[in-house]
């Protein structure tokens, strides 16, 4: 009766599942997620008790092991793995796009995905469908949770704003430098993983990741290819970013720099490393990611939603996690940043964000508070006049343990930011 309070260890590898039928004996309160047991030697001596097996797969010597004291679901019929047990990447996400041929997207996983949810309705109500959209959206949070384990929680900083920010305004180059240089001081960057800046995009901010360790003129070709097709509802917006990964995926880059004792990101566990040219049209790679700005970038993670599924999720994010509820998507973003959060111009959405925020840091909900940084003095001040009354409800005690500051240039945004990584490392 004891081992029933133990917690369950999750098993999601191959080789996690080699050790374990290699030991024989009980195999107890384990949590098998998306593993196919058909290419295995199960040991004959093998016995399963109190097991979790999600979307799993068995042949028939392995199912005459598996007794009533086991749960077993099955995969469910829909056109995504409701037991996913690794995050998406661009290369799983767009598996059949073709350059030069932006029509192609309709074939892709993410497109069909996104049919299909508009088919059964945004607002489903049929139970197989909102089962398997919420036991989905349970499995990519816990691979988040998995990946973002690697890194110091400090340093994890995201970005959030407008989404409807344009590839050729200049907040958006902004954006993109910010990022780069905290990936390049040891910052892992997230945000919402689309188009733009905020939880409905962030493109920048994985473009800056990705061009980590790369020159000026790097950014500046990077962001002259970019600027023919400059929003999400141009035809040629995929096919633009797909290009920039191709030019620069296939060239050396700088090594990050370590900058005041902070050391570039580790390398993680995860899912591939984001967009393949070679791999479009067949299976995606299993690629690692790159942990400091190589031809694939520097690891970042993009947090977008089916819910905007008209929004094309950024490649140039390595690690995708898309949710199909909006609510779980957005309260991730503001949770892992733990490292604080970015606030470029931005209208209700972004407000309610930043307040949401506030509430968090005031309550002290992860044990300390994170730095909120506006990027934008006149508007945050003038034009949505948001940064004086959380200075003003800091003052007067109604919103305690805010970490506040603005600024309008790159260097003063990322300095902002590590003073809070480095007095923490």
């Amino acid at each position: 009766m004891g081992n029933i309070t133990k917690a369950y260890h999750e098993i999601e590898t191959i080789d996690e599942v080699k050790t374990l039928l290699g030991d024989g004996g009980t195999i107890n309160r384990c949590a098998f997620q998306d593993i196919d047991f058909r290419d295995l030697e199960c040991n004959a001596g093998c016995r399963f008790k109190h097991c979790l097996f999600m979307g799993c797969r068995f042949t028939k010597e392995m199912k005459a092991q598996i007794d009533g004291t086991n749960l077993v679901f099955s995969h469910i019929d829909v056109p995504f793995n409701a037991f996913r047990n690794t995050l998406y990447t661009a290369d799983t996400l767009y598996e059949g796009y073709e350059l030069g041929n932006p029509d192609s997207y309709k074939d892709c996983f993410d497109n069909k995905v996104y049919q299909h949810y508009l088919r059964m309705g945004k607002t489903a109500t049929d139970v197989k469908e909102t089962l398997a959209r919420t036991l989905h959206d349970r499995a990519i949070s816990d691979c988040v949770h998995e990946l973002l384990s690697h890194y110091d929680e400090r340093k994890i900083i995201g970005i959030m704003g407008g989404h409807g920010l344009l590839r050729t305004d200049p907040e958006y180059t902004k954006v993109a430098l910010v990022s780069k240089k905290l990936t390049e001081s040891g910052c892992v960057m997230v945000s919402g993983g689309g188009p733009g800046a905020g939880p409905g995009g962030m493109e920048a901010t994985h473009l800056g990741a990705f061009l980590a360790g790369r020159t000026e003129e790097d950014v500046d070709e990077a962001l002259n290819i970019l600027s023919t097709a400059p929003s999400y509802k141009d035809r040629e917006w995929l096919d633009t970013a797909m290009r920039v990964i191709d030019s620069f995926r296939s060239e050396g880059v700088q090594e990050c720099r370590s900058v005041d004792g902070l050391t570039p990101n580790p390398s993680p566990k995860g899912e591939g490393s984001g967009y393949n040219p070679s791999s479009l049209t067949s299976h995606p790679s299993s690629q690692s990611a790159s942990p400091r700005g190589g031809r694939e970038g520097a690891a970042s993670l993009g947090i977008p939603t089916w819910l905007y599924g008209h929004e094309p999720a950024t490649p140039f994010a390595t690690h995708i996690a898309k949710y199909f509820e909006n609510a779980i998507r957005e309260d991730s973003i503001l949770t892992i940043a733990k490292g604080g959060i970015i606030y470029s111009p931005g209208s209700a959405g972004t407000m309610q964000e930043i307040f949401q925020d506030a509430v968090q840091n005031h309550y002290l909900s992860f044990g300390y508070a994170s730095p909120m940084i506006f990027l934008g003095t006149d508007y945050w001040t003038k034009e949505m006049p948001v940064y004086p009354l959380l200075q003003q409800l800091s003052a007067t005690g109604k919103y305690k343990n805010l970490i506040l500051s603005i600024g309008d240039e790159v260097e003063e945004i990322v300095e902002s930011a590590l003073v809070f990584v480095k007095e923490n490392k």
